[in-house]
C-alpha cells in the first residue's frame, strides 16, 4: 500500500515541477538590435581585381549544349542516345549488337583474374584484399593567395 502512496506523491511532484517549468516567469533576453548603418559593409559595383566572374550560362544550359551536337537548339533522339550508343559499343567487343554476360561483366572478370595470383580459380583472404577499391585522399584546398594589402 505504501508503494501506491509513494507513487502518487511522486506523480504530484512531477506535475508541480512541470507546471513551474512551463509557467515560470524567467526573464527573456531581448533580441539583438540591428547593426548601425555605418558598420555595414560597402559593396562596390565593380568586382575586386583577381576575383573570377561566374559564367552567365547555367548548369542546365551547359548540360543541354553537351547533348545538342548540331547546335540547332533542339535535341533529337539520336543526339540524346549518342552517349549510350558509345558506351554500348565499347562493351560489345564482338560487334554483334548484343551484350553477353562476359562482355557486360568484363571489368569484374578481369579484376578477379588479376587478383587470383595462383590461378586456382578461387580467392583466399590475401588475394581478396587486393580487390578492395583504392581510396583517394581528399584533395587539399588549393586557394588563391590573398592579395597583398596596398600600403598608403
Amino acid at each position: 500500500m505504501w508503494r501506491y502512496a509513494v507513487g502518487g506523491v511522486a506523480a504530484l511532484l512531477m506535475v508541480a515541477a512541470g507546471w513551474m517549468l512551463f509557467h515560470g516567469n524567467a526573464a527573456r533576453e531581448p533580441a539583438l538590435p540591428p547593426p548601425p548603418l555605418a558598420s555595414r559593409v560597402q559593396v562596390d559595383d565593380e568586382a575586386a581585381p583577381g576575383v573570377p566572374e561566374a559564367s552567365d550560362r547555367t548548369r542546365e544550359q551547359k548540360r543541354f549544349d553537351r547533348y545538342d551536337k548540331d547546335r540547332d537548339g533542339r535535341i533529337t533522339r539520336e543526339e540524346y542516345l549518342a552517349s549510350r550508343r558509345k558506351a554500348f559499343a565499347k562493351l560489345d567487343t564482338n560487334g554483334d549488337g548484343r551484350l553477353s554476360f562476359e562482355e557486360w561483366a568484363v571489368k569484374p572478370i578481369t579484376k578477379f583474374a588479376d587478383a587470383d595470383r595462383d590461378r586456382s580459380g578461387t580467392l583466399d583472404r590475401g588475394e581478396f584484399a587486393t580487390t578492395a577499391p583504392k581510396r583517394r585522399p581528399k584533395p587539399k584546398c588549393v586557394c588563391a593567395p590573398a592579395p597583398a594589402a596596398a600600403e598608403d
